[in-house]
C-alpha cells in the first residue's frame, strides 16, 4: 500500500490498529493523521516493530 492509500483507507486503519496495539494513544494517532512514516515511528516506539512489518501488516488488511 502505498501512502496515498494509505492515506485514503486511514479511518479504518486506524480502527484496526486501535483494537491490536492499545498503547499507541488517541492523541498520538491524531499526530499521525494518515502518516505511515509517523505511525511507524509509534510503532517503533512501544511494540518494536518495523517499518516493514507495519507495512506488511496494513497490506495485509
Amino acid at each position: 500500500m502505498n501512502e496515498d492509500q494509505f492515506k485514503g483507507k486511514w479511518k479504518q486503519i486506524k480502527g484496526e490498529f486501535k483494537k491490536k496495539y492499545g498503547k499507541i494513544t488517541d492523541d498520538e494517532y491524531t499526530e499521525a493523521e494518515g502518516n505511515m512514516d509517523k505511525l511507524a515511528g509509534k510503532m517503533q516506539e512501544r511494540y518494536g516493530k518495523t517499518k516493514e512489518d507495519l507495512k506488511k501488516e496494513i497490506d495485509n488488511w
